[in-house]
């Protein structure tokens, strides 16, 4: 780990995130907290405050009661769903228009990353029944180790990005030729430096891992059979980026191929619902 901690103490873009989302991660994890402990720490951030509040009473959400504080809101929908409002709302800042925009879009790679977090949630809700919150999470987060690679390896990613499209090479092994990691393995170094949950840390790491069996049911899983669904819907990372899975994943899949097709006809609606969350509005 040690070329892709190198690369991290050059990434000084993101400034919230870590702050917010480490304190909020600690306190999810202590069963002392209270609400109020919740509400200072989004509070050292007034317009995260606006934000989130806006989010919060936004369709997506459609709640009977307008919320207009930070304690309410965290009555209304969960402490987890707090913090993955919290981690949205402060990226959204550094998925802005880039410089090398016609061979990697950050806007684009935006909008892939909300709908594998949402097309994650909807697989762990309709196919396995079990709550999504953290699956969530980590598919906001599963491909920010290209942004902290295109900001402080340009060059070499951009080669790689331009190398994968030119000869329909897998974009990770370009990476580790031309940068000598993948933007998995810089995701998991980010991931455990802000100590987020073991099994978001394992989905970022192994979410193009096609070798080893993984669980479906699992994060890692999950994660996996979004990317394959959104990747081949209208939200790529990047041009003709394509997602394979390994055997235990194209087997579940097939396995349960109608409820899939159901799910991939209604993501772009559930992307449509959550616009809210992941559109880049000026405030």
């Amino acid at each position: 780990m040690a070329l892709e901690n190198q690369l991290l103490k050059q990434f000084t873009r993101i400034k919230t995130l870590p702050h917010v989302a480490l304190r909020l991660s600690k306190l999810i994890s202590d069963e002392n907290s209270a609400i109020r402990d919740l509400e200072e720490v989004i509070r050292l951030d007034p317009t995260l405050v606006l934000r989130v509040l806006r989010v919060v009473n936004s369709p997506y959400y459609g709640l009977k009661h307008r919320v207009d504080s930070i304690d309410r809101a965290v009555v209304f929908l969960g402490m987890k769903n707090l913090r993955n409002m919290v981690v949205t709302e402060a990226l959204k800042n550094i998925f802005t228009i880039g410089p090398h925009e016609e061979l990697f879009s950050r806007r684009q790679l935006w909008l892939h990353s909300a709908a594998v977090s949402i097309c994650g949630r909807m697989i762990s809700e309709r196919i396995f029944e079990q709550k999504g919150e953290d699956i969530f999470l980590c598919g906001i987060l599963h491909d920010i180790g290209m942004i902290v690679a295109e900001q402080v390896v340009t060059t070499s990613f951009i080669k790689a990005c331009k190398t994968s499209q030119t000869e329909q090479k897998p974009f990770t092994a370009c990476e580790r030729e031309l940068i000598g990691t993948d933007h998995c393995s810089i995701g998991y170094a980010l991931a455990l430096d802000w100590k987020l949950p073991s099994e978001v840390q394992e989905g970022i790491r192994l979410h193009h891992h096609t070798t080893k069996n993984i669980a479906p049911e699992s994060i890692p899983g999950i994660i996996q059979l979004s990317e394959f669904i959104v990747s081949r819907s209208d939200y790529p990372a990047m041009a003709g980026m394509q997602s394979e899975l390994p055997p235990s994943l194209a087997a579940h899949l097939n396995e349960n191929l109608d409820e899939y097709k159901a799910l991939a006809r209604d993501l772009p609606d559930e992307m449509m619902h959550a616009r809210d969350l992941y559109e880049q509005k000026e405030e």
